[in-house]
């Protein structure tokens, strides 16, 4: 594949990619998690979106001009130029983690619904459906590129939009106004509850920094615009756009409980859409269930694809140097690794997937969040072979203090902020190896 495959050849019309990214940044689970999530949250997940807003400025202001003014191919070709060789593959080798077991969760939680409500009931196999989910997967992203990824984004976030109204409007008929005492935004009165105000807005701000502005998946269509302002106006467009779909899902949780209220249905979570979908009990229960699957899937096929393609990128850039001839093999090995990812997944039966996904972003993205912020804000220069060690050890000890914080700081627990935290640990760590002033 041509090197301007990688990018989109920065000829993308900044909307097409400001529409694009509503659907690549909201994924299967926004479309399952998202509304089950309102039983205990109710609307607090709006206080994580504020950060995002905060979290937007800083990549359109901050980064997007770094990007290109370096004119880089993938994100992390930044540490090279800051700090060296084994940086720039410490970030690269970060990001391969964070990506494949964040996709793989993603598509994890679409292929365990279909396989329940389609596959298993015509005697499909749970490694048949996930071996024809990941061959379509390679097939429509082995060609096409950003380009195909940005189009079939931009697909799936029309057929999400439109499912997702029209389930609000179907199952908003049948249980009237929304219950409002679902709907609390705002939780100021426990500093050690996980779902605090500055908790959740400091984790929201600092995710998307970490998860968008320093991730190769989802930089690559910001990178495809024609240039910096236009990129600056895609990425403020589709974060007030992603914020009212957001919204959308937390009204439609509002509904699916209390129509599950009125018809006995017991689910909660992941799985109370699906549990509501296919219960046969409203007028157009055909209509609603269709509108589901085809939401359930445009939401987790394309962001499957996105991941391969980001993954191959990073992979044969970051790590292989830039050798294109062998990105076919390494793009076929990145979809068989994560169909064996999925199927750990299901082996291990994990469900809690938005949760496990902003979690796992917490200890995987820090280090790298860790690195560009240490480049940036400080001129000093580290000695890059001791960065690698600075990087693992640091979500290390994010993982004792989250183990033990109940015990050791009066019952506080971590919730999103562990990722801050896990930069600072990074930080201080690239200070302590960092060259003395006169060399």
């Amino acid at each position: 594949m041509p090197k301007k495959d990688f990018y989109g050849s920065r000829s993308t019309a900044w909307w097409k990619v400001a529409v694009a990214m509503i659907g690549s940044c909201l994924s299967g689970v926004t479309f399952v998690s998202v509304p089950g999530m309102v039983g205990n949250v109710g609307f607090g997940y709006l206080q994580m979106c504020l950060g995002f807003f905060l979290g937007y400025l800083v990549i359109a202001f901050v980064l997007s001009p770094l990007y290109f003014r370096l004119n880089v191919v993938s994100v992390y070709e930044y540490l090279d130029r800051r700090f060296g060789v084994s940086s720039h593959k410490t970030g690269a080798w970060f990001f391969f983690v964070s990506k494949m077991l964040g996709a793989s969760v993603r598509l994890f939680l679409m292929i365990a619904v279909l396989q329940q409500l389609v596959c298993a009931p015509a005697g499909i196999p749970l490694w048949v459906t996930t071996l024809v989910v990941m061959l379509l997967e390679w097939l429509y992203t082995v060609r096409g590129g950003v380009r195909a990824v940005i189009g079939l984004d931009i697909a799936k976030t029309v057929a999400m939009l439109l499912s997702v109204v029209l389930c609000l409007v179907l199952i908003g008929r049948e249980v009237g106004a929304p219950d409002r005492g679902m709907m609390r935004v705002f939780y100021f009165d426990d500093v050690n509850h996980p779902q605090f105000f500055f908790k959740q807005l400091l984790g929201g701000l600092f995710t998307v920094v970490a998860c968008t502005g320093l991730d190769q998946d989802l930089m690559q269509r910001t990178l495809a615009c024609k240039n910096l302002r236009d990129s600056q106006k895609n990425l403020i467009v589709s974060v007030l756009l992603q914020i009212v779909v957001i919204t959308l899902f937390l009204f439609l949780g509002v509904y699916l409980y209390q129509y599950a209220a009125l018809h006995g249905i017991t689910a909660t979570g992941d799985a109370l859409f699906p549990a509501v979908a296919w219960s046969g009990t409203l007028p157009a229960s055909w209509l609603v269930a269709g509108l589901f699957v085809v939401g359930l899937v445009m939401a987790g096929f394309p962001a499957g694809g996105s991941a391969l393609t980001a993954l191959t990128t990073s992979f044969t850039i970051d790590i292989l140097g830039g050798k294109d001839e062998k990105r076919t093999w390494v793009h076929t090995g990145m979809a068989v690794l994560m169909a064996v990812s999925i199927l750990v997944f299901a082996a291990l039966n994990s469900t809690s997937v938005i949760d496990a996904v902003y979690r796992l972003a917490s200890y995987t993205y820090g280090p790298i969040l860790g690195l560009f912020a240490f480049g940036l804000l400080f001129k000093r220069e580290v000695r890059d072979r001791w960065v690698p060690l600075v990087a693992v050890l640091a979500p290390i000890l994010c993982l004792i203090l989250d183990l033990n914080s109940v015990a050791w700081f009066g019952g506080y627990r971590f919730s999103y902020e562990l990722l801050p935290l896990n930069a600072v640990f990074t930080m201080t760590g690239l200070w302590l190896v960092a060259k003395p002033k006169q060399e």
